[in-house]
């Protein structure tokens, strides 16, 4: 894994700063130039779902070359699984990359600190910026600049079932993790159902380090802050969950498992984003019956305070791009209100900017379901670049935790080390 910039890399950052000059959005004069006058061909790398979600990018892609007819797009259907490293790979050596992809949020830090995007502020790309919600615009900031367009967002909630909840004579969904595990006890005793299934990604895990005042790291410090007390009590609490409130896990196929499970009304409540609603309404316990699957915000920990990691993707532009105008008109155009409005209604997903909210949009349940807590409880991840890495001795140690293979101090420890080595020069608060 990356710990710093080789020289090989540094070399290549320089070379694309210089490169990006030459792109404006004056002409030669100091004026700033027309879009009608700007031409050209730029790539696109789209990650959206190939089947479900790209026609609806693919027809405002058609839309924006009828807008501005000087510029074509290449757009090119990248898999999510496969853009990161194919974007680095092809950003460092300065062939083959695209001249706008859809980023990942957690990714944002790591190519702005590589160089490998171009900062946005005071660009075409990055216009009406008080319309976007707060949380999703600050997934694009890094050291004070703009690296990204928001473009579409999400968060995790608490999904559950209402009728297993009335059954159970639960007025009201859980508000704090310790009603969460005294209220699966209940639907338990009271319908059969279990009361929740734990998912072992360590991405879960957040919620419940954040709502008891924990996180990863603190870059202001330079501290790992993984092994503290407050991280302690976020474990203990997930251990405690696991053991008392939910249904067995199995390690191998938690996620298809605990879906099935939910969705087939065998499990009443789970941490779950937007993205699984689709499939959740396929299932017994909703299907013909939407209504019944219920929306909240995740529990709150002993900090009184629900927060849960805001997810979705931006738009970013390639520092290296040839044509950084083109690019950066295209980019306004996929994340104006009207592109937004298009995307929601075509893809179910959530828009960043707040005008996008039409009754239209919000009719989608999801999308109705998901909005107050975006704003309630979302916030964006710790702003580092190696934040995608750290997250994989975090899941290794928790699985160990969950499991009983190592206890919460020990599991914490061992992951706080694994940080160090990803994080020179951070000690461990």
């Amino acid at each position: 894994m990356r710990r710093g910039i080789s020289i090989a890399a540094a070399v290549t950052v320089v070379a694309l700063a210089a490169s990006a000059c030459g792109g404006s959005d004056s002409d030669s004069s100091g004026k700033p130039k027309d879009p009608k006058d700007v031409s050209g061909t730029i790539t696109y790398w789209d990650t959206s779902d190939a089947a479900t979600e790209a026609p609806t990018y693919k027809a405002l892609v058609k839309q924006f070359e009828a807008k501005y007819p000087k510029i074509k797009v290449n757009y090119q259907s990248v898999p999510f699984t496969d853009v990161e490293q194919k974007f680095k790979s092809a950003a460092k050596s300065g062939k083959g990359a695209p001249d706008v992809v859809r980023t990942d949020v957690g990714l944002m830090a790591e190519y702005a600190s590589l160089g490998y995007i171009a900062p946005l502020d005071g660009t075409p790309a990055l216009k009406d910026t008080a319309d976007f919600t707060a949380t999703p615009l600050n997934t694009a900031k890094y050291n004070g600049k703009t690296y990204g367009v928001p473009s579409v967002t999400d968060t995790l909630g608490l999904l559950y079932n209402k009728k297993l909840l009335r059954q159970a004579g639960i007025a009201e969904p859980p508000a704090t993790w310790d009603e969460f595990i005294a209220d699966a006890k209940t639907i338990k005793q009271k319908t059969g159902a279990y009361g929740t299934y734990v998912n072992p990604d360590s991405y879960f895990l957040l919620p419940l380090l954040y709502s008891n005042g924990a996180d990863l790291a603190d870059p202001s410090a330079k501290k790992i802050t993984i092994s503290d007390a407050a991280a302690v009590t976020a474990l203990t609490t997930a251990k405690k969950i696991n053991d008392e409130a939910s249904m067995k896990v199995d390690f191998a196929n938690a996620y298809q498992n605990m879906q099935t499970a939910f969705k087939n009304g065998k499990v009443a409540m789970l941490i779950q984003g937007p993205w699984s609603v689709g499939d959740d309404l396929t299932g017994s316990a909703f299907k013909g019956d939407e209504a019944n699957l219920g929306f909240a915000s995740v529990p709150a920990g002993a900090g009184g305070k629900a927060q849960a990691p805001t997810g979705g993707h931006n738009l970013t532009v390639y520092q290296g791009s040839g044509n950084l105008d083109a690019s950066y008109l295209f980019t306004q155009f996929m994340t104006s209100t009207e592109s937004q409005i298009a995307v929601a209604k075509g893809t179910g997903t959530l828009p960043t900017r707040t005008s996008a909210y039409t009754s239209e949009v919000t009719a989608d349940p999801k999308i109705a379901g998901f909005k107050p807590l975006l704003e309630r409880t979302a916030r964006p991840r710790v702003a580092l670049p190696q934040v995608g890495s750290l997250f994989t001795p975090l899941q290794q140690n928790y699985v160990k935790v969950l499991q009983g293979d190592q206890s919460v101090e020990g599991g914490l420890d061992a992951t706080a080390k694994e940080f160090q080595k990803l994080l020179p020069g951070y000690s461990v608060g």
